[in-house]
């Protein structure tokens, strides 16, 4: 996981107060340092070192200071990003890094900066999808940035139009809470949706010792709520040109998840719950789709709440829903939700550890 650029302290005590590694494993933390000079035993401490990479900007490369710490934190089990101008294979060595950060906002090294150092490297701020694909191109291997939203924008040719009304059809089926026997008609006219939905309810996730071959015994086993979540998100994985599952898939689980952790976390109860959940992953519907938002919630029977959430970010759910959209809400808008720092931290964390599990089991 990469974290934007914040004060180090506060973030370094932000992981080790919810026990961060528990719930983001078995992915790293790439820490940014903006000092690190303040990071000392105390601060170490609190950290897991096979699991914590250091973003040390270039220029402290040169630090006589920095260079023997960073020696101990190679030597600790802690590995270094190098970062920003003048980061490349002479100063990596001098700070004892392996691969390198960039931000892709700015100008891309070139092959002879990367092709030294083992990786993998990072790159972050990618804008969009043309951006991504040059920095493949490089060998960089870690991505992080909007282009996923990007993308999705810039898909001007929307799903053909009978395809489109099968998802439709299903999103509205699941909205009204449809029995069994009704979900299983538009399940077997999508041949992606049908494969991702029997290999998701195979997989080690829900541990069924015979294989589930049928719509109907994966529809019982899986149970009506854990069903209708996970198609819900199981529209995002709908196969692309290039075989990949859709890059919306991570961010739709995320925004979901947190949605419905925030409403347990301020005591909502079970169909609360549920109704969050939805607000957050139908949420990318109109990118998803090609479609204004408008036209796909005129086609759902979707609750008052969740409507008004996702046309006007309005009522308890739209206020929650404008939060999990902004990277970094600010402490006013925490406020005037009623939500104070340490809920919002855990609620994310619970989100993204729920986005692991999706994207390791589709």
């Amino acid at each position: 996981m990469h974290v934007a650029q914040p004060s180090t302290a506060p973030l370094l005590t932000a992981l080790a107060a919810a026990d961060a590694y528990a719930f983001l494993a078995p992915l790293d933390c790439i820490i940014p340092l903006a000092d690190p000079h303040g990071v000392d035993e105390a601060v170490l401490a609190q950290l897991a070192p096979r699991r914590t990479i250091f973003r040390l900007p270039a220029h402290f490369a040169s630090d006589k200071q920095i260079q023997k710490k960073s020696q101990q934190w190679r030597d600790a089990g802690y590995r270094i990003l190098l970062d920003g101008p003048g980061a490349g294979p002479v100063a990596a060595a001098q700070v004892e890094a392996r691969a390198l950060a960039i931000d892709a906002a700015g100008e891309l090294p070139g092959l002879h900066q990367l092709l030294p150092l083992p990786g993998p490297h990072l790159a972050y701020n990618i804008g969009d999808a043309q951006r991504l694909a040059s920095l493949q191109e490089l060998g960089v291997s870690w991505f992080a940035g909007d282009y996923a939203l990007q993308h999705a924008r810039q898909q001007s040719e929307p799903e053909d139009a009978t395809s489109r009304k099968r998802l439709l059809a299903l999103l509205g089926l699941l909205a009204r809470d449809a029995d069994a026997h009704e979900l299983e008609v538009p399940l077997k006219r999508d041949p992606a949706l049908s494969y991702h939905l029997l290999k998701l309810v195979n997989s080690a996730a829900f541990g069924f010792t015979a294989p589930i071959t049928g719509f109907s015994q994966a529809i019982t086993l899986l149970g009506r709520r854990q069903l209708q979540r996970w198609l819900q998100l199981l529209l995002y994985a709908r196969q692309q040109d290039d075989g990949k599952i859709h890059a919306l898939l991570p961010l739709a689980a995320v925004r979901a998840a947190q949605m419905e952790a925030l409403c347990q976390l301020r005591g909502g109860d079970r169909d609360a719950q549920d109704l969050a959940f939805m607000a957050g992953v139908f949420s990318l519907l109109d990118l998803l789709l090609g479609m204004p938002m408008e036209e796909i919630i005129a086609t759902l029977n979707l609750a008052p709440a969740v409507s008004a959430a996702l046309l006007e970010r309005s009522g308890e759910l739209g206020t929650l829903l404008a939060l999990v959209e902004s990277a970094a809400p600010p402490p006013d808008s925490l406020r005037h939700a009623g939500i104070d720092g340490e809920t919002y931290w855990r609620s994310l964390l619970q989100a993204y550890q729920w986005a692991i599990q999706v994207s390791r089991n589709l």
